[in-house]
């Protein structure tokens, strides 16, 4: 998920990296063709997104990326996808109040990247991957009209429950409130559909209809073994009667 560099060249003060060079379509490009994907789609994209977050936020230090939006995703022709433009990243220092400058696009930055309003960690990443993943599944774009990260069943009711609250949680103003990590939210995408109120409602009715039957089987059973008691008190009796 991560173009390998191959070298680092200097030259008239300047310094180039020479990296591998990852051919397919932006996440942007996909956009403007498709203005938005399913579900399915979306959350098997945060799926490998995150895996790419996880590995940025456990080096160590960690390297918070701080500038994902869907221009600096790029998809290959397998369809694997490749986190490219790393020109705002940095490592985290741990000991730091908060960050010197606001870097970052707007529109899918975390409010922590404004400068002095805190130090950006992981949990900023999950809020800028918060906001692609609510434009890749709503196709509304959040740089314009209407403003702001609304309930993403506003756009298209048949969405589940449970990815809305995910993509709710990612993209809340207080980090503490977020995922902590990239594994919680790889966990959750992973069960988004367990999530959902419709499919509670389904496994509760599979629940109910188990127990009944398992209820009407061991109601069965006694009855038979009652039937059988009774049978064998009738032989009895008419053995004795006889």
């Amino acid at each position: 998920g991560l173009p390998a560099v191959g070298d680092i060249l200097e030259q008239d003060g300047m310094l180039y990296l020479v990296m591998d060079y990852i051919e397919g379509h932006s996440l942007k490009e996909l956009l403007e063709k498709e203005k938005c994907f399913s579900q399915e789609q979306v959350a098997g994209w945060g799926l490998q997104l995150c895996r790419v977050l996880d590995y940025l936020h456990t080096r160590t230090p960690s390297v918070i990326y701080r500038d994902l939006k869907p221009s600096n995703v790029m998809q290959r022709e397998d369809g694997t996808l490749a986190l490219v433009d790393f020109g705002t990243a940095r490592e985290q220092k741990r000991e730091a109040g908060g960050d010197t400058v606001w870097l970052g696009t707007r529109g899918y930055a975390a409010p922590e990247q404004w400068g002095g309003c805190g130090q950006t960690d992981a949990r900023t990443d999950i809020y800028c991957l918060g906001t692609v993943l609510y434009q890749l599944v709503t196709g509304q774009d959040p740089r314009k009209e209407p403003y702001g990260l609304y309930p993403i069943r506003r756009f298209r009711p048949e969405l589940s429950a449970g990815l809305e609250e995910i993509l709710e949680k990612c993209t809340r103003k207080d980090p503490k409130e977020r995922f902590q990590s990239c594994q919680e939210l790889i966990y959750a995408l992973e069960h988004y559909e367990e999530m959902d109120t419709r499919w509670r409602r389904k496994q509760k009715r599979r629940l109910e209809i188990f127990f009944c039957t398992v209820l009407a089987a061991f109601l069965c059973f006694c009855i038979g073994i009652y039937g059988w008691n009774m049978e064998k008190r009738l032989i009895k009796d008419t053995y004795q009667a006889w």
